[in-house]
């Protein structure tokens, strides 16, 4: 991503998206303001969640872009709480941004991950893309409204199942077209890692640890 972007014009971009990292400088100042930030927009809106302030939240990047989000957030350490939001508006442009490809992989994932996971994240069976973007719209929501640590458990299970699925489809192009078959493993293992980050951030949360 740039970071020259206007930050007022929606932006609507394929999944792919997610396979790329927000290049910014760090400094002091700009994490003090991502946790102060996050702190206040998550106490906020769990004090009084009416149903426009939410609403609003969920879709924020709907009329704003990433962009925006990206300048606060992106940058934030992935077990802290801007971290966690970060990574939760992120995975929901990646399934809104292209939905087919969300609903392929998630299908393929739990062909063959016989987890609890599928039950977890919640998703109907089958899930086609109209189903996972109201799936990732309900966890969203649930962070904000419902038990914060649970919707990142519900989240981290997406991402197994949906990084089971990557994995699979990569087999499938390793030979004839290892291009496609590349960057559906580095998929795969981002979505992994973020199944990581985000289940350890539920486990700080339910400690009153996370910041």
């Amino acid at each position: 991503m740039s970071e020259s972007r206007d930050f007022h014009r929606p932006v609507r971009r394929p999944g792919e998206v997610f396979d790329r990292q927000v290049s910014a400088n760090d400094p002091a100042e700009v994490t003090r303001i991502a946790h102060t930030t996050a702190a206040a927009l998550v106490g906020r809106v769990r004090e009084q969640p009416t149903d426009d302030l939410v609403e609003r939240l969920v879709t924020f990047t709907d009329t704003h872009g990433i962009d925006t989000i990206a300048e606060l957030w992106s940058n934030a350490p992935a077990l802290s709480l801007p971290g966690t939001l970060w990574r939760l508006y992120l995975l929901r442009l990646m399934v809104r941004g292209d939905a087919r490809t969300a609903a392929l992989l998630y299908e393929r994932g739990r062909a063959v991950r016989h987890t609890v996971d599928v039950v977890v994240a919640g998703a109907p069976n089958p899930a086609g893309p109209e189903e996972l973007t109201a799936l990732v719209d309900e966890i969203l929501r649930g962070a904000f409204t419902g038990d914060f640590a649970v919707a990142l458990e519900r989240t981290a299970s997406f991402c197994r199942v949906e990084a089971a699925g990557a994995a699979d489809l990569a087999d499938d192009y390793d030979t004839s077209e290892p291009e496609r078959s590349s960057a559906l493993t580095t998929r795969a293992l981002r979505l992994d890692t973020y199944a990581r980050d985000l289940t350890a951030c539920a486990g700080l949360w339910r400690r009153d640890s996370l910041t």
